[in-house]
């Protein structure tokens, strides 16, 4: 035992006796006088007997004092006296009778109880007092998990893929933390910090904990979010709260999630004021300048929104390092599918390439959904093992939504939607250059009535104008087909307009793809407004001629598509009207099916 809580263990007895002392004095200052048998006969005889209360051989109660004061009193009974409650009753003297209430027990609750509830009642004042004293303390410490040993990240590079050329670049944090001397041998440094930035979904968090796991040193994790708090000053004193706990445990590895929400810019609100995210950026930046790295600690953050972050957090000597984690291509996508489907049973029919294939722009979060969802339906209609057909409608469910098979269309509106779907991929059937179509579909889902499915077969990073020009021509196909087959145009192109806008759009002004604009970028690349840096200092960057050539562009580009898409649909009529009756038969088209009508018309 430490001297300190000795000292407080003997105090509190002392206090313990103390009011034992006082509150026993207190109850001898009320006790009945003890007087004898023979003495108690005489004052009954005197008629100056009050109250008296038998309980087995003891009389207890009131006599009246020669001061004419009422004294309490206590005697014992002689066994031999048979005639006290004759006595008694010619005196007119009030008696009663009471029970034995437990002996020795009660006895020490009525001498003890009174100290022992005012113990405790002290205790739970002062425990109380401790600890609001405590929380109000809390407010500084840092709200990072931290795990080690037991509890220490259990997540290997076993459990990320998609992403080797990230793992390479992390592998050397990961050598640092368990031999810093190999690398301070020469007089290298390690990094102060490592940026993970990427779209969301891409498996920043995993990748983090990989590197604590392969390490096998303890792990900080906080949310950049959990720093700023309505307190004044409380975030700056939770970053250094965490550095500070991350020497105590070094060489380990602290991480920040979604940095964005505490490093954004300095001064980016409209207004003044004092900001509290500000002064937590600030000590954050304090912090890393002054971080050892020899102390084996190193910071890993994670953001989805780089472009927000301060300057001065990017700069060499705080986030040295900046890891883009990129989308997953093909074969990334069929790392992480394996992945995802280690404890999934899966038909011997299932073809994860195939998977991979079909799912182009799917990141880790979006193919672990995927499995789950395969597992799931798979799991509604009760096999043993989920197999293609569970995947492929997983697939369709989480691109275009769930199906809506209760929903009535009538035979009319039917007919206008096969003919529709059937224009999409007609056009991208005859336009070389096109992505293969995957499904046709009058199964509504999601918000769509119907549905073309277009997979590419391999995973592009660069697309031509020619490419561009051949997507618009297969969003206008399914309005194309509405007019030449009825003459008429509805609502349902509504989406397929405005996609085909929106490129159209981006060729001129961004891509430099109009001859009489020329190789200009006319506006700003499409991204999230940040207020305070962007709002304030967006200005036009053309003048107004140039806005209505820039309209002239668009148009010319839209019209000449739908010019040569309806001549194309009205060239192939015969395939159109085969393939549009045949979605009507069936509802659901497959590739093969598509392939044979067009080919046989």
């Amino acid at each position: 035992m430490k001297r300190n809580e000795f000292k407080s263990l003997i105090s509190w007895i002392l206090i313990f006796f103390l009011i034992f002392l006082f509150i026993r004095g207190i109850r001898e200052m009320q006790v009945e006088k003890e007087i004898p048998y023979s003495e108690f006969k005489t004052i009954l005889r005197q008629g100056k007997i009050v109250e008296v209360k038998l309980k087995n051989d003891i009389i207890t109660g009131k006599f009246v004092d020669e001061n004419q004061k009422i004294v309490q009193f206590k005697t014992y009974r002689v066994p031999e006296d048979t005639k006290l409650i004759e006595e008694l009753e010619t005196q007119k003297v009030r008696f009663s009778a009471t029970a034995d209430r437990g002996g020795w027990l009660w006895s020490v609750l009525l001498n003890f109880g009174p100290v022992i509830l005012i113990f405790i009642l002290w205790y739970l004042w002062t425990k109380q007092l401790q600890s609001g004293g405590k929380q109000a303390m809390m407010f500084g410490k840092t709200r990072a998990r931290l795990y080690m040993g037991k509890n220490k990240s259990d997540v290997t590079f076993k459990d990320v893929a998609g992403c080797d050329e990230v793992k390479e670049e992390l592998q050397e944090i990961i050598e640092f933390l368990k031999d810093p001397k190999k690398f301070q041998r020469l007089g290298g440094k390690i990094p102060k910090g490592v940026l993970l930035y990427g779209p969301p979904g891409t498996g920043k968090t995993l990748l983090a904990k990989a590197v604590a796991g392969e390490a096998g040193v303890p792990f900080f994790s906080a949310s950049g979010s959990e720093f700023v708090e309505m307190f004044v000053g409380v975030g700056a004193a939770r970053v250094r709260d965490l550095f500070e706990q991350g020497r105590r445990h070094a060489p380990c590895l602290l991480f920040i999630d979604e940095l964005d929400a505490v490093g954004r810019h300095r001064f980016a609100g409209i207004g003044g004021g004092h900001d509290e995210r500000e002064q937590t950026l600030n000590q954050l930046l304090v912090e890393l300048d002054g971080f050892d790295t020899t102390e084996g600690v190193i910071l890993i953050a994670a953001t989805n929104r780089p472009d927000v972050l301060d300057p001065a957090l990017l700069r060499p000597g705080r986030f040295d390092r900046h890891i883009v984690v990129p989308v997953p291509d093909i074969k990334g996508r069929e790392e992480i599918l394996k992945v995802h489907t280690r404890k999934v049973k899966l038909s011997p029919d299932v073809n994860l390439s195939i998977v991979a294939q079909r799912t182009p722009g799917f990141v880790g979060a979006d193919l672990a959904n995927l499995v789950n969802e395969a597992a799931l339906l798979a799991a509604r209609k009760n096999k043993d093992a989920v197999d293609m057909s569970d995947f492929d409608e997983a697939i369709e469910k989480v691109m275009a939504g769930p199906a809506r098979k209760s929903r009535v269309i009538s035979e009319r509106e039917k007919k206008i939607i096969a003919y529709h779907e059937s224009g999409h991929a007609l056009v991208a059937k005859l336009t070389p250059g096109c992505d293969p179509v995957h499904k046709i579909s009058l199964i509504p889902r999601g918000p769509a009535l119907g549905y073309t499915l277009q997979l590419p077969a391999e995973d592009k990073y660069i697309i031509s104008k020619q490419e561009l020009i051949n997507k618009i021509s297969v969003l206008l196909g399914g309005r194309a087909a509405e007019k030449i087959v009825f003459n008429d145009m509805t609502t349902g192109a509504q989406n397929d307009l405005s996609k085909a806008t929106e490129i159209a759009t981006k060729m001129v002004t961004e891509y430099g793809m109009s001859e009489k604009i020329g190789p200009l970028t006319l506006r700003k690349r499409e991204e999230e407004i940040f207020l305070g840096r962007d709002y304030l200092t967006r200005e036009k960057m053309y003048s107004e001629s140039t806005a209505k050539l820039i309209d002239e562009e668009i148009k010319n580009i839209i019209e000449t598509c739908a010019k040569n898409v309806e001549k194309l649909l009205t060239d192939n009529i015969n395939k159109l009207n085969a393939l549009a009756q045949r979605v009507m038969e069936k509802e659901v088209l497959e590739a093969q099916e598509i392939d044979y009508i067009i080919q046989q018309n």
